[in-house]
């Protein structure tokens, strides 16, 4: 019995469309003799998972998954249909549009994400369905999905920057003996609502500080919230870390800030019934101490007594 292998190619390489678009591509079919089938047909899935995790819930881990998802489209498109595929390899084209005019638009798409409890995933399925003597082929790929360019901001004239200051009075954890009584003045500037794809820019100057720095480092956070029966389960992940400092920093020199934010594991901030996606960035200064080496490995989101911080709230958008 001879093998087949089945393939999707998409259109475009980057394999990101938007709603409105066409998706365009073909289903590739490679075999060494001719195929007899009942049907090639091509299934595009969009849904939003979630999932509430017991120890984050104060449940047992048995209701892992229990949160319904939400389908945001579902449709199964017959390419060709029943016939014979020649030997050799057989290309066949597909085109779809995944908002069409006069459907019901009440479920809004949702741009693509892959957190640690919420997932929006959009994924075709190619199918050649044969006889009962014969295996199906099938095949799953996932394309990256955007907003609608009719839907998305203007982009603004120039980043919105806030000030920040981090000094051991705006702390609200302990700290070392010696930073408190030294003390330590770290200010600078960020931009907190950031144009997708464009990167988190701004400045970051180390006044004062009777303690040696380590490092300085921007966490990027994601704030992940889904409503769980009576209740919303929220949870903070840290997405990515960014070192803009290795070792002491001279006093007084400007350190630019210019983070480049991944893009499956971020997305424009999503409000939405059951679910919400919110970020925060945490300017995270790390000083020299004997206890760093002990615990170098601690999360970075925990407040330490080698540690400073300030967490910012991060809104993300999608603009023209």
């Amino acid at each position: 019995m001879s093998s087949a292998t089945l393939e999707i190619k998409l259109s475009r390489p980057s394999r990101i469309y938007r709603p409105s678009e066409p998706l365009e591509g073909k289903i590739v079919v490679k075999s060494a003799s001719s195929i007899s089938h009942r049907g090639v047909r091509l299934a595009v899935n969009g849904s939003v998972n979630m999932q509430v995790r017991g120890g984050t819930a104060g449940l047992i881990e048995s209701i892992v998954g229990a949160v319904k998802p939400v389908v945001i489209v579902n449709r199964i498109i017959e390419v060709t249909p029943s016939g014979r595929i020649a030997p050799g390899t057989t290309e066949i084209p597909f085109s779809v549009t995944l908002k069409q005019s006069g459907d019901d638009t009440r479920e809004r798409f949702y741009e693509t994400f892959h957190g640690a409890n919420i997932n929006i995933q959009y994924l075709l399925t190619a199918d050649v369905t044969r006889g009962y003597l014969h295996k199906s082929l099938c095949t799953t790929m996932e394309f990256i999905l955007e907003t609608d360019k009719a839907e998305l901001l203007d982009q603004p004239a120039s980043p919105e920057m806030v000030i920040f200051y981090i000094t051991q009075d705006t702390q609200r954890h302990p700290l070392l003996p010696e930073l408190k009584s030294g003390g330590f003045r770290v200010t600078g500037k960020l931009s907190v609502q950031c144009a997708l794809p464009d990167p988190i820019s701004g400045e970051l100057i180390v006044e004062t500080s009777a303690v040696p720095i380590h490092s300085v480092d921007i966490h990027i956070l994601r704030i992940e919230s889904i409503l769980f029966g009576d209740r919303i389960v929220t949870e903070t992940s840290l997405v990515q870390t960014t070192q803009i400092a290795d070792g002491d920093v001279s006093r007084h020199m400007m350190l630019p800030i210019y983070v480049i934010l991944p893009r499956l594991l971020t997305c424009p901030t999503t409000l939405a019934g059951p679910f919400s996606i919110e970020f925060k960035v945490a300017i995270v200064i790390t000083f020299q101490s004997e206890l760093l080496k002990m615990q170098a490995k601690s999360d970075p989101r925990t407040p330490r007594l080698w540690m400073a911080m300030e967490t910012l709230p991060l809104e993300l958008v999608r603009t023209r």
